[in-house]
């Protein structure tokens, strides 16, 4: 769960927050944890009632119907590749501390198209050798991170804070912008519930992971928040606000250091999102949801080819014509819908099956309510730009839905039908 919250965003939001902010973005983070966490205590509730895999496509699916569930799928998809294109974008500028040509368009385009040559050929040669390649980069991003903390700290208590450079007052739409942005650094949660099914208990292994997640996240993003703007007088200057601010305390040895663990952390987050996005579409083509070939195998690596190669292309192009901060929000953006329908099944599943045993967030009709309204509050802030490209998405959701609801099923499943396969499959075993 840690490792789906803490992705690209870590590593470039600090700059953009405090662009916004200034010295009070470390209570940012705390005002989007108030807000976010909320919206995890309705997904606690809602996943632990599950033991099939699908995430928030399936809540939304027997909580709703098949439109709405294929409209989630859509925008989970859309969030997915405008979070990849952000760390493609992010790559390239930390690799422009070594070198600095990484960050024309040009130069960025090909190195995009080298990053996804290497994933993609990984990948279509056997989920497996994916699966290692993306753990192989997780400690990467988690340690450097720590030590940053610990020594800025260490640092701030023997240094006096510097003095900013533009000292200016926040207004209620730098505070609004700033918490659109956060949406995309606590998000990605969500991914971790989709393998439901291999949960041993999801009644308390669900609670148990997003209260640990939840705590250890914020934690670790106002440490590093805290130092970004003590150390640094204008972080808003700078694409790099780790490297920067670890070369003031830790020297350029430092700054080389955060480099180059951003751009392992970054290149382990491309890899596991090669490895799960491309099997959502397979996974909806084998459901009759998508056409059949994004769900083709290859003959011999036994790979869903198609869908990984649709995948890669397109994250190569909304990397090279966007920026980071563009595909951060629109991301962020693109979440909000499905928090919004994830807390709104939190009140339709209660009514529907009202003894079903799972865990029960204190007051969750009431929460849910306020996380809907939170969403809804945060979306009128996106910009037009933004609300094209969802509603985009939306319109060839709803497409999807009309090209193939004679194929499919009339939806009428409930939480127990949903679980029963499951059940099934682990008695065979």
């Amino acid at each position: 769960m840690i490792n789906s919250v803490i992705g690209s965003g870590i590593f470039g939001l600090p700059a953009i927050v405090a662009a916004d902010l200034g010295r009070e973005s470390p209570f940012a983070y705390l005002v989007a944890a108030a807000g976010i966490g909320i919206v995890m205590g309705c997904f606690t509730e809602v996943a632990s009632q599950f033991r099939q895999a699908g995430g928030p496509f399936l809540y939304t699916r027997v909580a709703f119907g098949r439109l709405l569930a294929l409209e989630v799928a859509w925008l989970h998809w859309l969030s997915r590749l405008t979070a990849g294109a952000a760390a493609i974008n992010l790559f390239a500028t930390y690799l422009g501390y070594f070198w600095p040509s990484a960050q024309r368009p040009l130069e960025r385009a090909l190195l995009a198209a080298a990053i996804l040559v290497v994933i993609t050929g990984v990948n279509l040669l056997g989920v497996k050798i994916g699966a290692h390649l993306s753990s192989a980069f997780t400690i990467a991003k988690i340690a450097p991170l720590l030590i940053f903390a610990a020594a800025g700290v260490l640092y701030g208590v023997a240094h006096p804070a510097v003095s900013p450079v533009n000292p200016r007052v926040a207004t209620a739409a730098d505070w609004f912008d700033a918490s659109l942005v956060l949406i995309f650094a606590y998000g990605g949660f969500e991914g971790a519930l989709v393998p439901m099914s291999e949960a041993r208990a999801p009644q308390r292994d669900v609670p148990f992971a997003m209260a640990v997640a939840f705590l250890s996240v914020t934690l670790i993003y106002i440490l590093v928040q805290i130092v970004v703007v003590r150390v640094l007088p204008d972080p808003a200057q700078t694409d790099r606000p780790l490297a920067m601010a670890a070369q003031v305390f830790l020297g350029p040895a430092g700054a080389a250091f955060i480099a180059v663990s951003a751009l392992l952390a970054l290149f382990g987050y491309l890899s596991a999102q090669m490895v799960h996005v491309p099997r959502m579409t397979f996974a909806l083509a084998e459901q009759g949801d998508l056409p059949s070939v994004f769900a083709a195998v290859h003959n011999r690596f036994r790979t869903p080819y198609i869908s990984i190669l649709v995948f890669a292309t397109l994250l190569w192009a909304i990397a090279t014509v966007g920026n980071f901060r563009w595909n951060v929000v629109l991301s962020s953006a693109s979440r909000l819908i499905t928090y919004g329908l994830v807390c709104g099944a939190l009140v339709v599943l209660r009514r529907k099956t009202p003894s079903l045993a799972s865990y029960r967030l204190p007051l969750g009709p009431i929460f849910a309510v306020i996380g809907i309204a939170l969403m809804i509050v945060l979306f009128a802030h996106t910009t037009r730009e933004e609300l094209g490209w969802i509603l985009a998405t939306a319109v060839i959701a709803l497409l999807n839905w009309l090209a193939t609801r004679r194929h499919v099923a009339a939806n009428t499943t409930t939480v127990a039908e949903a679980n029963s396969a499951v059940m099934e499959e682990r008695d065979r075993s």
